[in-house]
């Protein structure tokens, strides 16, 4: 069973999101985990001095972390008899040093509410996109409206199968049922899992060119929708070998195996079923360090209207480096 260890919040005290940091106090808790969190402030440029001798910019910057410092006490001060929550003022480009802050402390995820999209009201602004893509732990980008509880999950597999090698494929699917599996089951969650599929080469069967009998395309249309089905049984069967029989016979996931193209059928299903979070994986393709994420997940995370938990396959490796 997943369970988190080193869990960074990334908080704007400005902008107080108490469902997603109760959500992130909580799942500590649960997990036993450590909490860390932080807040990101712009990194003034070198060389700047008031006139007549007055503050420098390391002076400003050095005032600027202090107050936010004492924001993010008062953040979390509500929480100090549950937890011992440490606190830390990082300073530059937002989702830089996010990125850099996992891998100098080994985070093994991510919480954050979204950022301001700003007038075109999607729920990712540019910094949430580029922290999903180059984020090598889990990234949960929960929304601040509502309760902060979770009553239906929809875990996302195979949503884009250009992902190689194949058992870089399947090794990712069984984390987001894993994941998405332990978060219902601490939550009371429903579980839905949905699997996109499509016969590919069906219109130039049909076509002229090739012109091939219909009860033969039928045959073919059947035979790729069953051996998709097959896959999405066998993958149950082996994430009850991981989370225990009793735990899957509880939660009774309900599988939808859907036709067509993820990026249009996993946000029409997921706000057909009014689902509160999302776990899905975010890179279109593997072996390569610091891979963007894939054009289908990208388009689908900019159409989703709910809470995000975003899943890097095993041995991503991301472009973002430590400084020094």
């Amino acid at each position: 069973m997943k369970r988190f260890r080193n869990i960074l919040f990334v908080a704007d005290p400005e902008k107080t999101c108490r469902p997603a940091l109760e959500r992130a106090v909580l799942l500590a808790e649960n997990n036993q985990a450590e909490l860390t969190v932080v807040d990101v402030i712009p990194r003034l440029s070198a060389g700047f001095r008031l006139r007549d001798g007055g503050a420098t910019a390391e002076d400003l910057q050095s005032a600027a972390a202090k107050q936010h410092l004492c924001r993010l006490d008062a953040l979390i001060k509500p929480y100090a008899p549950r937890l011992d929550i440490r606190v830390k003022v990082l300073t530059g480009t937002p989702y830089l040093e996010i990125i850099r802050e996992v891998l100098r402390s080994k985070h093994d995820l991510v919480i954050r509410p979204p950022e301001d999209a700003g007038w075109f009201g999607r729920l990712f602004g540019s910094d949430d996109m580029n922290l999903l893509r180059q984020c090598p732990c889990p990234v949960w980008a929960i929304k601040c409206k509502g309760s902060g509880s979770f009553q239906r999950i929809l875990a996302a597999v195979d949503v884009d199968d250009s992902l190689r090698p194949e058992e870089m494929r399947h090794a990712m699917n069984l984390r987001i049922l894993e994941i998405a599996g332990t978060l219902a089951l601490s939550e009371f969650a429903d579980l839905y899992v949905v699997h996109v599929w499509d016969a590919i080469g069906e219109i130039l069967l049909r076509g002229t060119v090739v012109s091939t009998p219909e009860t033969e395309v039928a045959v073919y249309v059947d035979q790729v929708r069953e051996r998709h089905a097959s896959y999405l049984a066998a993958l149950l069967q082996e994430v009850t070998g991981i989370l225990g029989a009793d735990a899957l016979d509880y939660l009774k996931p309900k599988t939808h195996l859907v036709r067509g193209e993820a990026r249009k059928k996993i946000p029409v299903l997921a706000r057909k079923l009014g689902v509160d979070l999302v776990v899905m994986g975010t890179v279109g393709r593997g072996g390569i360090p610091g891979l963007l994420m894939g054009n289908t997940a990208e388009t689908i995370l900019q159409q989703v209207d709910c809470s995000v938990l975003a899943i890097k396959p095993p041995g991503f490796v991301t472009s973002v480096a430590l400084e020094g």
